[in-house]
This record gives C-alpha cells, structure tokens and sequence, in this order.
C-alpha cells in the first residue's frame, strides 16, 4: 500500500499553533559542514545534533505568525492530515534592485525526508514568491553538508549579494539565491 499523496497548502495564522508541530521532527545529524575560507568554500569535520523543543517549536510559531502579520506567507506540507514539511516566504523585498525575497523557514520532518517532499515544498515556495514579484528566492541556509546538497541539486548558488543582517545573524549558515527567472 502505497502512501496517502501530499498536499501542500498555504497555512492559516489560526493553525499556526505548537500542536501543529506534535509529529513533526526536526531532528538532523550533522558530520560535516561547508565553510568558507580565505575566498574558497571547503567542506569541514564538524559534528552535531540539531533537535528543537518545545520552546523552539513556540518561538517557530510567534515568527511563522511574524510572516503572515507582514504579508508573507507559511506553506504545510501535509500527508494523512500530518504536518511533515513547511515553508515561509517573507514579503519584505531586499538587495539593491529589491528583487530578492526570502525563504526563512523551510523544512521536512526527519522521516518524510528524501521522499521527493523537499523539492515539491521549495517549488511552491519558489512559485509563492514569483507570484510576489521577485526575481529571487534568498536563503540563509544550514551549512551541513546535506543541506547544502539539496539546495545545490533545486538550483540554487551563492547569493551574489550577501544580505548583510542575516549573513551577521548567522554567520556559519550558506548565504545562497534561487533565480525565479
């Protein structure tokens, strides 16, 4: 028997809720990570375990509400009525020419991952924001040398202008750019 299919959809602010994440698992092994240094990006023995709790779950919510109170929107990825992959798009255009728009939160549940969810859940958020009017998708992404991977393999590349407050916020994340076009 195979899977019920995903439905992927835009998410009320009513849903957004710690309850809507009761399944939902965020757990990643990390072993190796892409750094650049000296101008050249190099990928690095670093280990560790990325899991939230209940409190990251919460401070999810308030910024996933954040996006919607300021016109962006937060897309589910659902199969059997579960939350098992998310997006948000924010609405708040940046980079010289304010074409950029970025993709702040995005994410599969740990066991829904490499079921082709990833690329469904992106596509939607990439169709979100040219519906938006942006000529690209902007990622402060997770460096771990999966992440990275999958970002790669969807077409993205380094940003070729760095956004300077989130690239401060979290030095270590890959600053990278999804053309629309």
């Amino acid at each position: 028997m195979s899977a019920e299919p995903i439905l992927i959809r835009e998410l009320l602010p009513t849903e957004l809720t710690p309850s809507l994440f009761s399944s939902f698992d965020r757990y990643q092994r990390v072993t190796r990570c892409w750094r650049k240094e000296n101008g050249a990006w190099i990928l690095k023995d670093i280990a560790f375990v990325e899991q939230w709790d209940d409190g990251d779950y919460r401070s999810l919510v308030q910024a996933l509400l954040r996006t919607c109170r300021t016109g962006g929107t937060v897309l589910g990825a659902f199969r059997d009525g579960a939350l098992v992959g998310f997006a948000s798009v924010e609405n708040e255009p940046f980079g010289t020419a304010c074409r950029y728009l970025q993709l702040s939160f995005f994410y599969v549940s740990y066991e829904c991952r490499r079921q082709g969810i990833g690329r469904l859940l992106f596509e939607r958020a990439a169709r979100t924001a040219r519906g938006k009017g942006a000529d690209a998708l902007y990622l402060s992404a997770h460096s771990s040398e999966e992440t990275q991977a999958f970002y790669r393999a969807m077409g993205c590349r380094e940003a070729a202008e760095y956004n300077r407050s989130l690239a401060e916020k979290e030095p270590c994340d890959c600053q990278l750019e999804y053309r629309l076009s």
